[in-house]
């Protein structure tokens, strides 16, 4: 069975409590962060299953003058909850757990071709609507960090969006190279789903309860109000003339 082939919990599962082995640091990024090889038995399979992953361990976090210390993995378990809270499903499966360097967020790994990413693919049809989510998603985290090669296309065609360590500052921080879709209206079905989510942040909903587990409240608060705007806009917003609003290197 491949690890496409299983189902999400299952996955989540094998991710939480399987074995885990490190398979080496992976290059170009500013933390550190290790291909790890996550290993464990699953039903009705005789040999034990294997995944690969990407495992982001706190104490591997380069420090920033504008982001608390310890918090970029738990940033990157919130933009997968809320994610899956969209029903948008962009962001790979993740889980936070201790592993061979302690605790941090660990995430399945997407295969995929490297010379596929954003820039290469903004003008096929068929990943405009999957951008287009991937925008909106931005927009509402306040990602401040979607460079192209975060973007990533499996062998399926499905769109994926990774790297999610510097998303839910209270202060506006969007930097992104996906502007394409500026001024257009927001589809009523996206619409649809961004209120749903509004509902879901309230205190005593799991989701509002997740987040102010992982975020302040200052950064529950303003992702709340991104949300409520973006809703009440109904547009897709134009960047900020005065401020930078790509991410650098873009790539």
């Amino acid at each position: 069975m491949a690890s496409d082939e299983l189902p999400t919990p299952q996955v989540l599962r094998i991710l939480r409590d399987g074995e885990m082995q490190s398979l080496g640091l992976m290059p170009w990024g500013s933390n550190y962060t290790f291909l790890v090889q996550v290993t464990d038995c699953i039903k009705d399979e005789l040999e034990p299953f294997s995944l690969l992953a990407v495992y982001k361990p706190r104490r591997g976090e380069a420090p920033l003058w504008d982001f608390p210390t310890g918090t970029l993995c738990l940033r990157e378990f919130a933009a997968y909850l809320v994610s899956e809270a969209l029903r948008w499903h962009l962001v790979p499966p993740t889980v936070l757990r201790n592993g061979p360097h302690g605790f941090g967020s660990v995430q399945l790994f997407i295969e995929s071709d490297a010379d596929q990413h954003f820039f290469n693919f903004r003008d096929d049809a068929s990943c405009c609507e999957q951008l287009q989510r991937m925008a909106l998603f931005d927009l509402i985290t306040n990602n401040a960090d979607r460079k192209s090669g975060h973007c990533l296309r499996d062998k399926r065609g499905r769109v994926w969006a990774i790297d999610h360590g510097i998303t839910f500052n209270a202060d506006y921080k969007l930097r992104t190279v996906i502007w394409d879709f500026a001024g257009q209206p927001i589809q009523p079905a996206m619409l649809a789903d961004l209120r749903q989510l509004r509902a879901q942040v309230e205190p005593g909903q799991p989701l509002g309860d997740a987040l102010r587990k992982l975020l302040d409240e200052a950064e529950v608060q303003a992702f709340i109000k991104r949300l409520e705007g973006l809703i009440r806009l109904k547009h897709f917003p134009n960047p900020n003339r005065y401020d930078r609003h790509i991410p650098w290197p873009p790539v």
